[in-house]
C-alpha cells in the first residue's frame, strides 16, 4: 500500500529538527505524529520539558512550536504493509533543499531511530553544518530500552 508523510509541524524559530522516518498505521489512521497509544515520543518530550502529559494533539503541537522544536518525516512516502520501517519500499524523500532554506534557524537534527538516520544519509545532502544525532526510537516495536534510558538520551533536544 502507498502512504504518504505529513507536513511538517514547524514555524520560522525550530532550532531542532526531529526526523522519524514514517508514520505508521495507528498515526495514519489519527493523522498525528506519533499516534500509536505504545509509542513514547509525547511522553518523553512532556518528560524533557517538564510539563504536564497530555493526549490532546493541539497541545502536543503547541509543545514542540514553544520549544522550537519542527517535526517532519525523511520519507515523503513508499509503499509499505504494516508500520515496521523493515517493510519500506519505493521509497521517495521529502525536499529537505526548501525546507532548511525555509527554516535558517534550525542547527540541530535529531532521527527518531536508526531507519530515519540511514534514509537521510541515503538521499539528503547538507550544505550546511548541522549536528545531527540519531536518538532511540520511541516505537512500541523497540521496548527493548527502558523509558529512562531513553529519556536520558532524548533529553539532548532540549536546547540549552
Amino acid at each position: 500500500m502507498k502512504i504518504h508523510s505529513f507536513p511538517s509541524i514547524s514555524n520560522q524559530e525550530a532550532k531542532v529538527l526531529i526526523l522519524g522516518t514514517m508514520p505508521g498505521i495507528a498515526s495514519l489512521t489519527l493523522n498525528q505524529y506519533y499516534g500509536h497509544p505504545r509509542n513514547a515520543f509525547w511522553k518523553l518530550l512532556f518528560s524533557i520539558f517538564e510539563e504536564p502529559y497530555s493526549t490532546d494533539y493541539e497541545i502536543r503541537k503547541k509543545l514542540v512550536l514553544n520549544h522550537n522544536i519542527a517535526l517532519w518525516d525523511v520519507l515523503q512516502n513508499c509503499v509499505r504493509e504494516g508500520s515496521l520501517d523493515s517493510a519500506i519500499e519505493q521509497e521517495i524523500p521529502n525536499d529537505f533543499t526548501d525546507f532548511l532554506a525555509t527554516h535558517p534557524k534550525i542547527v540541530k537534527i535529531f532521527f527518531n531511530g536508526q531507519k530515519a538516520a540511514q534514509y537521510f544519509k541515503k538521499y539528503v545532502q547538507l550544505a550546511n553544518h548541522y549536528q545531527l544525532m540519531t536518538l532511540p526510537s520511541t516505537s512500541p516495536a523497540n521496548a527493548g530500552i527502558p523509558f529512562e534510558e531513553k529519556l536520558h538520551v532524548w533529553g539532548n533536544v532540549a536546547m540549552k
